[in-house]
């Protein structure tokens, strides 16, 4: 018998309540970053004076967005990733001995979706990314947390290596080098224009807009930021989840101590940043390389608070009726995902209502608002009649090649 013959995807009973509900967390708070990569030119996403106002309540909904959520639902959901690839792994091992070919196929699988959501529907998909590390992070499943820990550390420094290099010898950079880093940091209103009627135009130019985009997501940035740091945090994740921190295992005093601690130190690191940003004016020299790293490390110290809150929440007998809408979105979290960018694309660009570019920070929280009421109310009625969301469904078929009975 073959290892896909043996093993079969995960059941009902099998499943860690406190990772679903977790996953839920984190997809819904996703979108608080995700909407401004749909709705305004790319640029705004790393630096708020490239476009749009920020004054007023626009600025406050920046500030709070970019202190409780910029990195931090990432991250956690590249932790959920490496928690994910031990569990996948030990669940086929304990059926068939086997574990190699399901996760590449598996992983394989996720490279391919993640490819077609990049560049079909929107350019700033983390799934290809995902997968890409996932290839390599397998190898290292079986170490001891300890050294999980220590490696996944040191590969997140990598990045703060790169950029604080930069962004000490930036001054001695060419001449072309700092003007091409100030074009996408600032780019001016003729690019600005450009990128707007790209996304408003016709699929076409959206295409090759997005597809631009995607391929500079996928090969500098890759190089440059998700490798270290997404796979770093999937190491991490491993071993938060062999110490049994993500499946609730700890006791509530450990976990409010994360909270505490998490809060504490992550918060004003990121404050400190964004004061020192706008002293600077949020320029290229500064804010791009040195200025970005405080959110960065602020924001695994943040995450690390709400996974203690999650496993707080997870354990306690209040609002048991959230806690299984919030598992649900998280049994669904792909399905979630990629319909988040599908009504998000049809909001903003050519082939829907075009309001990309015209909509400011208030009205994209608003959007956010409702696709999460949207996501928590028909998460629990699909999962009443099917086992699985349609793009899990789809995933799983093709990982075992087998098509997977979708009706309870």
């Amino acid at each position: 018998m073959t290892e896909a013959t043996l093993s079969h995807p995960t059941f009902q009973k099998e499943r860690i309540h406190s990772l679903d509900i977790l996953r839920g967390f984190a997809i819904l708070g996703i979108l608080i970053m995700n909407i401004q990569s749909f709705a305004m030119p790319g640029a705004a996403y790393l630096n708020p004076t490239a476009y749009g106002d920020l004054t007023g309540v626009n600025k406050w909904i920046w500030i709070i967005s970019h202190v409780l959520a910029d990195q931090k639902f990432m991250s956690i959901f590249s932790i959920l990733f490496g928690a994910g690839v031990i569990l996948f792994t030990e669940n086929s091992e304990k059926r068939s001995g086997k574990s190699a070919g399901l996760h590449y196929r598996r992983t394989f699988w996720l490279l391919v979706i993640g490819l077609i959501h990049a560049h079909i529907i929107w350019y700033g998909d983390i799934l290809v990314a995902y997968a890409l590390c996932g290839f390599l992070v397998y190898l290292l499943r079986k170490k001891n947390p300890k050294l999980l820990m220590v490696l996944g550390v040191l590969m997140i420094a990598v990045h703060t290596l790169f950029y604080v290099g930069i962004g000490l010898s930036i001054q001695n950079a060419p001449a072309e080098s700092i003007a091409g880093a100030s074009d996408s940091w600032n780019p001016s209103q003729e690019k600005i224009d450009e990128e707007i009627a790209a996304y408003t135009g016709s699929f076409q130019q959206q295409f090759m807009q997005r597809s631009t985009e995607a391929m500079f997501m996928e090969t500098m940035v890759f190089l440059m930021l998700f490798f270290w740091r997404a796979g770093g945090l999937m190491l991490v994740g491993m071993a938060l989840y062999k110490w049994g921190v993500l499946s609730a295992q700890k006791s509530n005093r450990f976990y409010w101590e994360g909270v505490i601690a998490g809060l504490m130190i992550g918060v004003p690191i990121i404050i400190i940043g964004l004061t020192r940003n706008f002293q600077a004016g949020w320029s290229v020299n500064y804010s791009m390389f040195i200025g970005s790293q405080f959110n960065y490390w602020g924001s695994l110290f943040i995450a690390f608070a709400y996974i203690c809150l999650i496993m707080i929440f997870a354990k306690s007998e209040v609002m048991g009726w959230f806690k299984v809408r919030l598992a649900t979105v998280g049994q669904m979290a792909l399905t979630n995902y990629l319909t988040q960018s599908i009504i998000c694309t049809f909001i903003f660009y050519g082939f829907g209502l075009s309001l990309f570019g015209q909509v400011d920070r208030l009205g994209q929280i608003m959007i956010v608002i409702a696709v999460w009421v949207l996501q928590l109310l028909w998460s629990p009625l699909w999962l009443k009649r099917y086992r699985f969301g349609p793009f899990e469904w789809l995933w799983r078929s093709l990982t075992y090649f087998k098509r997977q009975e979708m009706g309870k």
